[in-house]
């Protein structure tokens, strides 16, 4: 399975980085997903009613279409992050975290002690079901399972420098949606103290070091493809755009109007006439 460090060198290396969220809970789903050139999938815990079982299977279905598994858990807690590494996340976001506390937390519940305080088994699927040799395992989980800091309130953008500088956190994802609402602007994630505060997260990712991951939601491929080269001139090379169920709304909304518009042929006309 590919990892996390694998997405950021080819970050580095100028290429961008291509992911999307999925939502819909069906590996069949992450199979299309593979063959459309992704490079990784957010499988989402938060806002859906997903079942680890059911991450576990997306997670193998990620791994066998070459894309890179991230988990987004539903909370700051600590079984949560345990049970997204130990299904095999080779990522996993943690929403809201507002303080350098919150993020330093994240972390912890996501690495082995004595530096951590994540449960140790050596049988679950990140060790192949069973590993003898926990020592190397432990160790290559602890340095491969990056832990992302979703940044999504106006607190945690005034804390960004704090929180991007945390030891561990391996990347930054900007929450333009939620930080749109936070701030009063509805839904307007275009809103120009939306795009200032998520420029103050790129540059506070800069300074750190660490990547930042845009979120893209625009359904037109053109605006989607726009607002990337924006973000693109300030430095970022990592995105999300879409979402599985954004694409398949978008295409079946599309293509119901437009069957619904297209007028009958004479032919046609006749037929249905009798």
């Amino acid at each position: 399975m590919r990892t996390f460090s694998e997405l950021l060198k080819l970050g580095e290396s100028g290429h961008v980085v291509l992911g999307t969220w999925s939502q819909i809970g069906a590996p069949e789903v992450i199979d299309i997903l593979g063959t459309c050139g992704f490079d990784f999938v957010i499988l989402d815990a938060q806002h859906t009613s997903l079942a680890m079982q059911t991450l576990e299977n997306m997670a193998r279905a990620c791994a066998a279409n070459g894309l890179v598994p991230i988990v987004r858990v539903a909370d700051n807690l600590p079984h949560l992050i345990l049970q997204a590494c130990d299904l095999g996340a080779a990522a996993v976001v943690v929403p809201g975290i507002s303080t350098r506390e919150a993020a330093e937390a994240a972390v912890r519940a996501a690495r082995f002690g004595p530096s951590g305080q994540r449960s140790a088994c050596p049988m679950v699927r990140s060790a192949g079901q069973f590993t003898a040799e926990w020592r190397a395992y432990a160790e290559r989980s602890d340095t491969e399972t990056a832990v992302i800091a979703l940044v999504e309130t106006p607190e945690g953008v005034e804390n960004c420098d704090a929180i991007a500088t945390v030891p561990g956190i391996a990347a930054v994802l900007a929450g333009p949606f939620d930080l749109a609402v936070a701030m009063g602007y509805g839904n307007d994630m275009r809103h120009s103290e939306v795009v200032n505060a998520m420029a103050r997260l790129v540059e506070a990712a800069r300074r750190a070091g660490v990547p930042l991951i845009m979120p893209i939601f625009a359904p037109a491929a053109e605006e989607c493809r726009q607002v990337m080269e924006e973000w693109k001139h300030r430095g970022v090379m990592l995105f999300t755009v879409g979402g599985d169920k954004l694409f398949l709304a978008d295409y079946v909304r599309r293509y119901v109007g437009e069957m619904r518009a297209r007028r009958p042929t004479r032919k046609e006309r006749k037929y249905y006439e009798g």
